[in-house]
């Protein structure tokens, strides 16, 4: 049981080594891609994989070949990295606290509404920069042109997406083909039938990116969660692998041989 934890976390590192090719595989394969969707994981996903292959690469030399200092840096690392993930929890879970849309009577579909949202999540995707990036995206995808064929029999039976419901039609209560003295909500003047236009820059466009956004954020804390508890029971069969490594040290300050045993003398008991 002497080496047990170091055994173990040695596999467990070899495990997450192994994982992290693929995501920085991933990361750079984005990096060639000219899609702006996929631009917006590209630097995530290359930090993560190259954080987890130093850390692992570390944990790995330490349990493994009994070095102290490689699983010292290994055990700062993941603390940090346990910290970060959960301070990260927490602020998803908050700043995506509000949203959810409000249901239309008769509607399948729902509607957003920017204010619904954290100031934070606002404040970002109002930026003109920020903003012109995601645009781009939702033009590229292709999200709207599902809805060019549908009919009105369509729009009262059938669900969309927070995007589609928020980008690719002007708000419900719009009304065009009667004079009203009633004022109508903003964006029913920002709509334009041209389908490089549609309602790209309307407030319940904006509100539907937010809602796809506070849906994954909501998915990825706790997925989160889960990586956290993970982390926790790794950084704890570290802390042993440590202990142990530091106790070699100490038993075998000069690398000798560790089958070698001091040998009770036998005359004592002749």
């Amino acid at each position: 049981m002497y080496r047990f934890s170091n055994t173990v976390i040695g596999f467990l590192n070899l495990f997450t080594l192994l994982a992290s090719i693929p995501i920085i595989g991933g990361g750079l394969w984005m990096a060639r891609s000219s899609t702006t969707c996929e631009s917006f994981l590209q630097t995530p996903l290359l930090v993560v994989g190259f954080v987890i292959l130093i850390i692992s690469l570390a944990g790995f030399i330490g349990a493994c070949f009994h070095v102290a200092w490689a699983l010292w840096v290994y055990l700062v690392v993941m603390l940090l990295l346990i910290a970060t993930l959960m301070g990260l929890t927490v602020f998803g879970f908050v700043v995506t606290g509000k949203g959810g849309g409000v249901e239309i009577p008769g509607r399948v579909y729902r509607e957003y509404r920017l204010e619904d949202y954290s100031p934070w999540l606002r404040t970002r995707i109002t930026d003109p920069r920020y903003w012109s990036t995601i645009r781009s995206c939702i033009l590229g995808s292709k999200t709207c042109a599902k809805l060019a064929t549908w009919t009105p029999v369509d729009y009262l039976g059938r669900d969309m997406t927070p995007i589609q419901s928020g980008c690719c039609k002007p708000p419900t209560t719009c009304s065009y083909n009667t004079v009203t003295a009633v004022a109508q909500d903003p964006d029913c003047y920002r709509w334009n039938n041209a389908p490089n236009l549609l309602c790209y820059e309307c407030d319940s466009c904006k509100a539907g990116v937010l809602e796809d956004i506070r849906r994954d954020w909501h998915k990825l804390s706790v997925l989160n969660i889960f990586m956290l508890v993970v982390l926790i029971c790794i950084y704890s069969i570290g802390c042993c692998a440590f202990q142990n490594t530091k106790r070699a040290e100490t038993d075998y300050p000069h690398g000798e041989n560790r089958m070698k045993r001091v040998r009770p003398r036998w005359d004592y008991y002749w």
